[in-house]
């Protein structure tokens, strides 16, 4: 197999950092490390995180308690995807380029093996015990599980086509392999190293991560826009959750309470409720974040920033930390003592406790005005937590294009108030790429759709989400007759052309020279044909939902 002309999403995703936007990132600390940096993982006490460098072909150590570089390791084979043994003493990243797992010593910073795994190397999971590491190869179609202890493959199992994300459940007994070649998640049991069975996702798998108990899996659909909720007992989806543009990982809190994915085109990290299977909100960081790990105390994030050269540190005290004037927004606050909480206060305001645990507290927010400290009283005593940011409500008044092809294209102006912030648009269930974002407009590429209809459009904003309009996808114009089909070179004959989808017609050109027409219905358009040299041509019907031609002959008069 080529792995080129079958490209992993993760990297075809990097391939072109250009295109992004520039994002307002609500990044605690920024640090740099090297180029283009894809996997994070940290160490099981949090203290330091391993950072694949891909392009630099290094590996970038970050204290996580100065939250700087302290180390800088050559690896070559352009380093993808990393995980850390449950011991700390060990770092296992993929090697994509030489098609090799690379072995780590912590203590010395050293890269001290390396294991043959199969082309283009992209993801590595451990189990629990740390004696296994499991590999996807891209360019074999396979998962090498590897003695952590001899360094060796000890057994190779084929999985579906073009393997990316894996993971071991936390009881060690299955590994999940999302394979994007077919959309489908290959299930292994680990004791005989066979699939047992495999099972659809949404489109485009690319990362699997399982809830703390093993009852969850969650897998991030990067075609789709989504994230699916596996029922593990069953290999069944019982929930779908609409996220940000292009997914490319995702990552449970050790709590098991919040669910993050890294959206790409829209420098953003989407955060889940796992208890309502909700997408709450979305917090801003860098350019083409990539990959995403949680502090064992699950209050920071680590974002790869790979158009940056940086990764982004989330503080996860207080999340989302802006909603709308109105209040009703879903708030976690996240800290230690927190049991027996009996206030929460935005300002000077109470808000709603909905659920309490020793290290989170989820509110429904009070209405509010401009930045507000947040406080949480316990019989302890009363602790702060942080700003909270009320903006107004989102509202929508117009679409510039409020018609076209089920194909998409083109691009469509949104305008409205208090849009500024915004983090996606949807037309219908499909995602537009943002271009552009103003307090009163939002510039769109209108994506495709599924099926000619209307769909409604959604402005999602930190303050809530503004809809109300509609965008209508319309069939293609398709042509059956033209009458007459002939007519003299000097023009002026009047054509009726027939067929189906023309009542949006915009346009009407004989061999691209445009002329008058009239729409009669949506089967009929009239138009004059311009003069012309005698032979046959093109008429061309352009319509809001594509075009399409038919031919017309232009005769020499008689002559002595």
């Amino acid at each position: 197999m080529n792995v080129l002309t079958r490209p992993d999403p993760l990297l075809a995703a990097v391939a072109a950092p250009q295109q992004l936007s520039t994002a307002l990132s609500s990044a605690d600390t920024t640090i740099p490390v090297g180029s283009s940096p894809l996997g994070v993982a940290l160490t099981p006490d949090g203290g330091r995180g391993y950072v694949a460098n891909r392009a630099s072909n290094t590996i970038s150590v970050i204290d996580t308690a100065t939250n700087t570089v302290t180390a800088t390791i050559t690896t070559g084979g352009g380093p993808f995807l990393t995980a850390v043994s449950p011991d700390g003493t060990r770092v296992y990243v993929t090697l994509f380029d030489d098609g090799t797992l690379g072995v780590i010593d912590t203590a010395t910073n050293t890269l001290t093996a390396t294991v043959a795994v199969g082309a283009a190397a992209v993801a590595v999971a451990l189990s629990p015990d740390g004696a296994r590491a499991y590999v996807t190869s891209q360019g074999t179609d396979t998962l090498s599980v590897v003695d952590t202890a001899t360094n060796t493959v000890t057994a190779t199992v084929t999985t579906g086509p073009m393997p990316v994300g894996v993971a071991v459940t936390p009881d060690g007994a299955h590994a999940y392999v999302c394979c994007v070649g077919d959309s489908s998640v290959s299930v292994i049991d680990t004791a005989t190293n066979t699939v047992t069975g495999s099972f659809t996702a949404g489109d485009v798998p690319v990362i699997v991560a399982f809830s703390p108990d093993g009852t969850r899996a969650y897998v991030c659909n990067a075609g789709s826009n989504s994230v699916s909720v596996i029922d593990t007992a069953t290999t069944t989806a019982i929930a779908t959750i609409g996220v940000g543009t292009l997914p490319r990982f995702v990552a449970v809190s050790p709590d098991g309470t919040a669910v993050y994915t890294t959206d790409f085109t829209d420098n953003a990290v989407s955060v889940i409720d796992t208890a309502t299977n909700t997408a709450t909100g979305s917090i801003p960081v860098g350019n083409g974040p990539v990959c995403v790990a949680v502090t064992p105390a699950g209050n920071r994030l680590y974002v790869t920033d790979n158009a940056d050269n940086a990764v982004s540190v989330i503080a996860l005290t207080l999340v989302p930390s802006q909603g709308t004037t109105a209040g009703g927004t879903i708030v976690t606050i996240r800290g230690h003592d927190l049991a027996g909480a009996t206030a929460v206060r935005f300002g000077d305001r109470l808000a709603t406790i909905l659920t309490n645990t020793a290290t989170s507290v989820t509110v429904r927010t009070p209405a509010g005005q401009g930045t507000v400290p947040v406080t949480v009283t316990t019989p302890g005593g009363t602790g702060a937590f942080g700003t909270f940011f009320y903006r107004p409500t989102p509202l929508l008044t117009g679409i510039t294009t409020a018609m076209g092809p089920v194909t998409g294209g083109g691009t469509a102006v949104i305008t409205g108030a208090n849009l500024s912030g915004t983090t996606s648009v949807r037309f219908g269930s499909r995602v537009a790429t943002i271009q552009s974002v103003t307090d009163t407009a939002v510039t769109v590429a209108v994506p495709g759709a599924p099926s000619p209809g209307p769909v409604p459009v959604t402005v999602i904003t930190p303050a809530g989400n503004a809809n109300g309009l509609t965008f209508t996808y319309l069939f293609p114009p398709s042509l059956t007759a033209v009458s007459p089909d002939t007519g003299p070179t000097g023009g002026g004959t009047d054509v009726t052309i027939t067929g189906a989808n023309l009542a949006t017609t915009q346009g009407v050109t004989f061999d691209n020279t445009p002329t008058a027409f009239v729409v009669i219905s949506d089967h009929t358009v009239t138009a004059a044909a311009p003069p012309h040299p005698a032979g046959g041509i093109n008429i061309t019907v352009s319509t809001l939902g594509g075009s399409s031609q038919s031919t017309y002959t232009y005769l020499d008069g008689p002559a002595v």
